[in-house]
């Protein structure tokens, strides 16, 4: 209801559309709307959505330019100096650069100099559809770009970048924040808070020394304990609040990242566009719980197509896994190295069912701007380091403190002085 409204039948709905779209439709309209900003001076003013084709006509250059909110058949050619979409006229010699390239490499005629790229007076058919799919294809990168960000209730911000190929959003993959429950498993919220005045320096009352287990964090919020030791942090029945410096997890992922398609034939990565420093939580691995019996039989099926995201939480026995095929977040694209940058954790937060831990990646060494992020897919953890009894007597049957299922032997593309050649 509208507020002080004296009709019981005034009420207000958000708008599906957004202000960029209605200001198309009044123009296409020829509608003047001043709350658009839509005047008798702008309402001619039509937005370039993407350049399609090039010519040279003497001197003169001329693109051929699809408009935003009009069918591909009113396109039409515009001369350079009239156009003011700088960037999109950068993308676009970019876009048709590396394309030139490549055929120039696959012609053979890359000898020992760089090949150049020479932009023709006129593209052939071939130039102008491959430049028109980079755009649409950057623009359905843009699309998912900003559905990844809407769905994500951490700070970092995603970023989606291909300049390798064609390929698109990935298909059936949805965003996720936190483990999504499959059928059969049961998750039943059971935490222990505690009630310190300062939870760093009341190690001993605060949740880890509950659970007889070190504080994992210094006052910079670094983990400090070795891989393989379990971290518990503070939860929602605790006294302390998010300023709490056994909070960290939780706060979610904290850097920009970026998910990019790479070179090398390993499909999508994700590469941090800030340093990261040693010891620093970096992003949790989310998916769907299901039962060890339902990941074996969706094993076989990951497997006849070559490749699975089938983690196992096997902290004290393996009786779930997180299987991050079609639901997971952005470690869903996170690529194996033999010698990595990440390490895993397993965390246990509102939930502390030793059988369901939360896994965090937490750097291993300072991760410079724009390196990809990686971690072994095979890692494993000396048992001498583990304090807990429970996960030191069950190291010989768990084999490794979450790992990805894997039954087929992968060749490894890692690139690393001491990569294994195979994943498994």
């Amino acid at each position: 209801m509208a507020e002080n409204s004296k009709s019981p039948f005034d009420f207000s709905v958000e708008c599906l559309s957004s202000e960029s779209h209605l200001q198309e439709l009044c123009r296409l309209q020829h509608v003047c709307c001043a709350t658009l900003g839509v005047t008798r001076k702008n309402i001619s003013n039509f937005e370039v959505e993407y350049l399609c084709d090039y010519k040279r006509v003497q001197e003169e250059e001329l693109y051929l330019v699809k408009w935003k909110g009009y069918p591909d058949s009113d396109c039409s050619w515009v001369p350079r100096h009239h156009l003011k979409c700088f960037n999109l006229i950068k993308q676009f010699h970019r876009d048709l650069e590396r394309e030139l390239l490549r055929r120039a490499k696959v012609a053979g005629n890359s000898t020992s100099k760089k090949p150049v790229a020479r932009c023709p007076r006129r593209l052939d058919s071939g130039l102008s559809h491959h430049v028109v799919l980079k755009a649409k294809q950057r623009r359905r990168l843009r699309l998912w770009e900003q559905q990844l960000n809407a769905k994500s209730v951490h700070t970092g911000l995603i970023l989606v970048e291909n300049e390798v190929d064609l390929e698109g959003p990935p298909k059936d993959f949805v965003y996720i924040n936190k483990y999504k429950v499959g059928e059969g498993v049961t998750i039943t919220k059971s935490a222990v808070g505690c009630n310190c005045r300062d939870c760093f320096t009341d190690e001993q009352g605060c949740c880890p020394g509950g659970f007889k287990h070190k504080f994992a964090y210094n006052e910079e919020g670094q983990v400090k304990v070795r891989a393989g030791f379990p971290i518990y942090e503070c939860n929602s029945l605790c006294l302390c609040d998010d300023s709490c410096p056994n909070r960290v997890v939780q706060k979610g992922i904290q850097y920009k990242l970026c998910i990019f398609r790479t070179a090398d034939g390993r499909g999508w990565g994700v590469r941090t566009l800030e340093k990261i420093r040693k010891n620093s939580f970096v992003m949790e691995y989310v998916g769907e719980i299901i039962t060890s019996e339902e990941a074996e039989r969706r094993g076989q099926i990951y497997d006849r197509q070559g490749a699975t995201y089938l983690f196992d939480l096997d902290y004290v026995e393996d009786v779930y896994t997180v299987d991050a095929a079609h639901y997971g977040n952005i470690s869903h694209f996170v690529n194996h190295s033999c010698r990595p940058n990440l390490q895993v954790y397993n965390v246990f937060i509102d939930n502390q069912d030793e059988r369901l831990p939360r896994i965090a990646f937490f750097s291993t060494r300072t991760i410079r701007t724009g390196e990809e992020l990686t971690f072994d897919y095979n890692m494993q953890v000396d048992p001498v380091d583990v304090e807990s009894t429970k996960m030191d007597s069950n190291f010989g049957l768990a084999g490794l403190t979450g790992s990805p299922k894997k039954r087929i032997r992968v060749e490894c593309k890692c690139g690393a002085n001491s990569c294994r050649k195979y994943l498994f």
